[in-house]
């Protein structure tokens, strides 16, 4: 469904050379998706996507309209000139392939803003301008042709010459990671940390051990692990006459323990797997991966345990399925890669593709 600004259509600059990553920006996976899938997914409310590249061909997989650019080594201003110039509507959102965290809120909250008064608008926080998460209007268009002839490819020039609006950050319920992007390796460690799966599957089906295997590879490469269980039977206790235990009894809705190396809570207000990696994430150091055992029914990519003896099919939604652990299903028969159970070396590389790890 359309969003409700009809003048309104929307953009993503793809022809960029990722000269500092080293490899294309807009192939990138965060969470398991590429970044210029989750653009383009977040982005359809507003209608049709526009995607400015460097060669016709790049990302003719997504089916989407492609402008290429004509002035070579002019940097986004082109990509921005060849957009506006085939765009049907007055004004067209515009963000960089490199920013997996813009969303569709952040794009209706700046239309909320077009008028007649300005040509362009803007976000800003308080250290940047933000010219590759704006709003431009057709009218810009002469002035950036302008620019391009006279060898003068700064967005900011668009800016002086144009009546433009800059819309504070400050003020909204949108935070500056919202209009982050991802320029280096470095930044893109941080903003994957942690990896977050579910190895999903029936009790008893061996989900525990293939974690513990898991742990050991991860380990190996060098990377730290969390893990969240899910009790599925509500029998999650204490040791039975134990202070925290006798606590619990007489009606303390938490309890907690603490020693110089760990502590451990437990509180009767039932918290889901999001919060709960939330508190990982918030730790002071966070792991590197964090694991979910059990979470059939969870959003999040998963391994599932497939074993005959058990339950010999596959239960979890397919399109949350990484990969298949099973000792009764085929690989041919199903449509993710499948591994035996003894296989934890090809369960590792399959997660390490996954991810897009750089281990």
């Amino acid at each position: 469904m359309k969003d409700r600004h009809p003048e309104l259509s929307v953009a993503i600059l793809a022809g960029g050379m990722s000269s500092r990553m080293g490899k294309d920006k807009a192939l990138i996976k965060i969470e398991g998706e590429r970044i210029i899938d989750r653009l383009t997914k977040e982005l359809a409310c507003f209608g049709d996507v526009t995607l400015s590249v460097a060669h016709k061909n790049d990302y003719s997989y997504l089916g989407l309209k492609t402008v290429v650019d004509e002035h070579k080594e002019t940097g986004p201003i082109e990509g921005i000139r060849s957009v506006l110039s085939v765009a049907d509507s007055e004004y067209v959102f515009i963000c960089a392939s490199d920013m997996p965290f813009i969303s569709k809120e952040l794009v209706s909250y700046l239309a909320g803003y077009i008028s007649s008064d300005y040509d362009c608008y803007v976000i800003a926080d308080e250290d940047h301008i933000h010219p590759l998460c704006a709003i431009y209007s057709k009218k810009v268009l002469p002035v950036i042709e302008e620019l391009i002839d006279e060898g003068s490819y700064r967005l900011r020039e668009i800016f002086r010459k144009v009546r433009t609006k800059y819309v504070s950050l400050e003020f909204t319920t949108f935070d500056k990671n919202t209009v982050r992007n991802i320029n280096t390796k470095e930044e893109l460690r941080e903003v994957r940390k942690p990896f977050v799966f579910c190895v999903s599957g029936y009790s008893d089906s061996g989900k525990t051990g293939l974690i513990v295997k898991l742990i050991n590879e991860f380990i190996s490469a060098g990377m730290t692990v969390g893990v969240i269980k899910h009790d599925g039977h509500d029998c999650h206790r204490d040791m039975p006459g134990s202070d925290t235990d006798r606590c619990r009894e007489a009606g303390a809705i938490a309890a907690a323990v603490l020693s110089e190396s760990s502590f451990s809570i437990y509180s009767k207000e039932s918290k889901g797997e999001d919060e709960l990696i939330c508190r990982m994430k918030e730790m002071d150091s966070p792991p590197d991966v964090i694991i979910l055992e059990g979470f059939k029914k969870s959003p999040h990519p998963k391994i599932e345990v497939v074993r005959k003896a058990v339950n010999p099919k596959s239960e979890c939604d397919i399109s949350t399925i990484i990969c298949l652990v099973t000792d009764c299903i085929s690989p041919e028969s199903f449509e993710r890669p499948v591994f035996g159970p003894e296989d934890i070396k090809g369960v590792f590389l399959c997660l390490k593709e996954y991810f897009d790890m750089e281990i």
